[in-house]
């Protein structure tokens, strides 16, 4: 017999399990079908376990450079099987952490393949057997989540040649490393994996890495990670025919008018991520897709009881996006009012050494868009906290529109601005003005007067430049 649901939602990643508490707590009767592991990919393969990482490295990098602090730490050493235990030790704990959400919203959880037959109707074939039953549903939401994009020639072999799925569970470190790709995840990596003591070399096809970022931000992270060690080559077209492995790896890259080549033990291929569509059988009903699977801002799909949320819609992949995009399907499918989420009020963070945050658009992005604008720019090396720290490289630019001087856009580079930036998002959400900002009483010594000191730099008026 068929079990029947208000709601079936493909998909436990963390805009499918957000979803599924949203729907429960609207009293919808909800079924979450999830063939790898509740949390899907940030918890387990992505935003979580990298960040773990990125912490370790963070730590051994402090302890290198502990006589700058005037604590003496002459046997500074690294376990990284310890590291790695670490790491799954946080996920685990989040992992249960959902398994107990879904039992206290009282969700039902099937843990297999699922794909539509037809509008109604989610077939699943469990995990380890034979079993297969069907759900029927008034409603159904995708969240099937995304993998790591390769290059041909360059696909993972889990020796040479790794994607961050791979990167993520190795048991040693190599002594160096090529990452092909010099956006969000290549940038993490280089750092995390400078701080553990590897040579890294990035590769990017663009002019500049981060090139989606604030022009004046991918500069000055191209320079920290120079200073770091890191070698950047930008504007260079990878030639994956010429890979050959052996003792290690060497490819070449078009560089400069000339074929150069590149030489490591390790490889990681960083260059996105495709959506998981296929399987869902979407060719069983009315949904379109064109790369990506195509919905209203509603996230309603051709066929009016199918949704689609996360990396599987494309627009912003970001774990933070899918939750909030989920909430919005579940409360359009229960017949609320939800209001369509803006991408230009999204904060987008990378967790490298240093961090890297931003909300709204670039000074580029405005300028495009017609506005006249204005700049405020304050350093962190004339913030107290920052010297305290020992971070004090990097800076906050604010981009306001020049008649109204109405936030349009906040970047940030240094110590904790992911932590920051969602001050500047709330004010983007209140439409505040760069006066409004420098007007709110910044505690000292905090890493965030640097926000204030940067909105009264869009009047001349900052007070420690």
């Amino acid at each position: 017999m068929n079990q029947k649901y208000d709601v079936v939602i493909i998909g436990g990643g963390t805009g499918g399990y957000v979803a599924a508490i949203r729907a429960s707590q609207l009293g919808l009767k909800t079924a979450v079908v999830e063939q790898g592991k509740l949390g899907g990919t940030c918890l387990h393969a992505g935003c979580i376990p990298s960040k773990a990482l990125l912490r370790s490295a963070e730590i051994y990098s402090n302890a290198k450079n502990a006589d700058k602090f005037g604590v003496i730490a002459p046997e500074v050493g690294l376990d990284f099987s310890k590291v790695q235990a670490r790491k799954e030790e946080i996920t685990e704990r989040l992992f249960k952490g959902v398994q107990h959400l879904m039992k206290k919203g009282k969700i039902d959880v099937f843990e297999g393949k699922g794909s539509i037959l037809q509008s109604r109707d989610v077939l699943v074939r469990f995990n380890n057997d034979e079993r297969e039953t069907i759900l029927n549903s008034r409603n159904i939401l995708i969240a099937t989540g995304s993998r790591p994009r390769t290059l041909p020639g360059l696909e993972a072999d889990g020796e040479y040649v790794m994607t961050s799925d791979e990167a993520l569970q190795m048991k040693e470190l190599p002594n160096s490393i090529i990452i092909v790709g010099g956006g969000v995840i290549g940038i993490e990596w280089a750092s995390m994996l400078i701080d553990f003591g590897l040579e890294v070399t990035v590769i990017e096809y663009a002019d500049r890495i981060l090139p989606t970022e604030d022009k004046d931000i991918s500069k000055e992270v191209q320079r920290l990670m120079k200073k770091k060690g890191v070698k950047i080559v930008t504007g260079a077209k990878l030639l994956p025919e010429s890979l050959e492995k052996g003792e290690g790896v060497s490819i070449k890259a078009e560089y400069k008018g000339k074929d150069t080549t590149f030489s490591a033990e390790k490889l990681l291929v960083s260059v996105g991520r495709l959506p998981n569509i296929e399987g869902t059988h979407l060719e069983n009903t009315k949904v379109e897709v064109e790369h990506v699977i195509q919905t209203n801002e509603y996230y309603q799909t051709d066929e009016p009881n199918i949704y689609a949320i996360g990396d599987v819609i494309g627009g912003l992949q970001l774990a933070h996006v899918a939750s909030h995009e989920g909430i919005i399907a579940i409360e359009h499918m229960a017949g609320e009012n939800p209001v369509p989420l803006d991408p230009s009020l999204v904060s987008k963070c990378i967790y490298s050494s240093p961090e890297i945050a931003s909300v709204g658009l670039t000074e580029e992005e405005a300028k495009e868009k017609g506005y006249q604008v204005k700049t405020g720019k304050f350093s962190f090396r004339a913030i107290g906290k920052a010297l305290v720290f020992g971070e004090s490289d990097g800076f906050v630019k604010l981009v306001v529109e020049e008649e109204s001087s109405k936030l349009l856009g906040a970047h940030m580079v240094g110590p904790h601005v992911t932590d920051m930036i969602s001050e500047a998002g709330l004010a983007r959400v209140l439409n505040a003005t760069a006066m409004d900002i420098a007007h709110t009483i910044h505690p000292h010594p905090t890493l965030a007067e640097a926000i204030g000191e940067a909105a009264l730099a869009v009047y001349g008026k900052e007070i420690h430049a």
